[in-house]
């Protein structure tokens, strides 16, 4: 699953501090989601998607079969 978490970092000029706090992780689990070698949970997908504004959907590309 791809994500769009560092190009939405930047937009809204968030450390991956800033947005591990906010999502309440650790700065270790934003690195992995950002280099693909992590997927969220829903909730955490929802966190996310609650700092940015945006539907998960929009900031997690989905690629492969169901």
């Amino acid at each position: 699953m791809k994500n769009r978490i560092r190009d939405l970092r930047d937009q809204f000029d968030l450390t991956q501090l800033d947005l591990a706090e906010k999502v309440e992780v650790s700065r270790q689990t934003i690195i992995s989601l950002e280099t693909g070698k992590y997927n969220p949970s829903i909730f955490l997908a929802y966190k996310i998607s609650r700092v940015f504004n945006l539907p998960i959907e929009e900031i997690f590309i989905f690629e492969g079969e169901i």
